[in-house]
């Protein structure tokens, strides 16, 4: 985590530099490719870190909004993010656990992961029976608790039917994107 923080922040620096010299979309895509590249890489394995290590990340994405949008340290960040449509670091954590889910469930993902999820089938007759729940491991630890196979089901079954019955990957992502949004900044 050490190495992602100083790597972005020696970037960010950089492109800070080159505020004055370029147009706020090319500074956009530069931070697109040097510092959301490194915050997102590998965030699905990021679930279940605590909170001290995700916050790391959180500032550098709101260095990173700061330096776009020419605002000062003393600024609150959130309407910064919102003003960019960045979910902050925690929400795309989730987000992406989420796709994976959907993925894997829809054949779209290694089946490795579609090992790990087993589709909730009670064995009466229940209103819960068409609602798309996958079974909860059982766990005893915080540190189970943490494991992507635990903490993707919990999300999984907490979202509301018409996300997790989205016909394409495309509006999966669309709808999930706007309910996680609307979760962060409402």
């Amino acid at each position: 985590m050490k190495a992602i923080t100083k790597s972005a922040f020696y970037h960010l620096k950089n492109i800070a530099k080159l505020r004055g010299l370029m147009s706020k979309q090319d500074l956009e895509k530069l931070v697109h490719a040097f510092i959301s590249s490194r915050v997102d890489y590998c965030n699905g394995l990021f679930t279940g870190l605590p909170k001290k290590t995700i916050k790391q990340l959180q500032l550098i994405q709101n260095a990173a909004a700061r330096v776009l949008t020419r605002t000062k340290r003393s600024d609150h960040i959130t309407p910064i993010l919102r003003s960019l449509h960045w979910l902050p670091v925690s929400y795309r954590i989730d987000f992406k656990a989420l796709l994976l889910v959907f993925k894997s469930l829809n054949g779209m993902g290694p089946n490795y992961l579609l090992d790990m999820f087993q589709l909730y089938a009670p064995t009466r007759s229940l209103r819960s029976r068409h609602k798309n729940l996958l079974v909860e491991p059982a766990v005893r630890t915080k540190c189970g608790e943490a494991a992507f196979s635990c903490y993707a089901v919990k999300l999984w079954n907490r979202l509301p039917e018409d996300i997790k019955n989205a016909p394409t990957v495309g509006s999966f992502k669309s709808r999930l994107k706007t309910k996680l949004f609307s979760d962060a900044f409402c």
